[in-house]
């Protein structure tokens, strides 16, 4: 069987899985904000941003498959559809989901053993991470932003994450939210209200600044505002629903909450 041999992923989490299966050769174009791993951005032509791709780049490339994420990618699928491009568009939101989506890439490329050996690795990896939180004498109330404004938060594999590590997502309930329109917080002061120890903010492609959301209105009673746990993880560490949410995000929030859980400030 013929495997696709010239591949244009639209989005990180798609590079960095082929890349980690060995089969970067098959890539032929990347997203302008694709990082992960650093090489691909001096090897590999870019062809998109998130929700604008340069078509013309893109067929010039003679691809026999794009890979893209999301209905935000829907419009740049529909018109390489209409020149005859074959497209897969993956819409993974939960952990299970990545490990599905690293499965099902892994199968499209004709490597399904290489994606078995990475899907076991983050799925122990995971395991080690959720035994060693069940000994936490308390976990932690956590509130993650993803944007401040609006104020979103709840996105569904960090708030999964988030309670893998230990924590306890202060929003929850928005991770069934698929669309970041759902999952704005009107009222900052909710989240004053629901008191969390550890505050994680990943503002995309913007720097977070600790003291900005220190001085938010009534921001100053927030316990992890008073006991300075207020922490930044990049958004390509975080944000992208692929291999580096479960290795360095994961491993980031898994920091977080032991420090959080050593001193005597709670």
């Amino acid at each position: 069987m013929n495997h696709p041999s010239r591949i244009v992923c639209l989005t990180d989490e798609t590079t960095e899985t082929l890349y980690l299966l060995g089969e970067q050769d098959r890539i032929v174009g990347i997203s302008g904000f694709s990082v992960r791993p650093p090489e691909a951005r001096k090897e590999k032509p870019k062809v998109s941003a998130f929700t604008s791709a340069k078509i013309d780049k893109i067929l010039a490339l003679e691809p026999d498959l794009v890979l893209g994420f999301s209905n935000l990618q829907a419009d740049i699928a529909a018109q390489l559809i209409r020149e005859g491009i074959d497209v897969h568009v993956f819409n993974q939101r939960s952990v299970e989901e990545i490990l599905r989506m690293i499965t099902l890439l892994g199968a499209m490329v004709g490597v399904p053993e290489k994606a078995a050996a990475l899907t076991t690795q983050y799925r122990q990896r995971i395991d080690t991470v959720r035994e060693e939180a069940s000994a936490l004498p308390r976990r932690p109330r956590v509130y993650f932003e993803e944007w401040d404004e609006p104020i979103i938060s709840g996105i569904r594999w960090v708030s999964e994450l988030i309670e893998i590590a230990g924590g306890e997502d202060c929003f929850s309930e928005l991770a069934a939210e698929q669309s970041a329109k759902r999952r704005i917080i009107a009222d900052p002061q909710e989240i004053v209200r629901r008191a969390p120890d550890i505050i994680i903010g990943s503002w995309c492609g913007k720097k977070l600044r600790p003291e900005q959301i220190a001085a938010r209105p009534g921001w100053d009673a927030i316990p992890a505002v008073k006991n300075g746990r207020v922490y930044e993880i990049k958004s390509c560490d975080i944000l992208q629903p692929g291999p580096a949410a479960l290795t360095d995000g994961l491993e980031q929030i898994r920091r977080i909450i032991r420090q959080w859980s050593k001193p005597s400030d709670h």
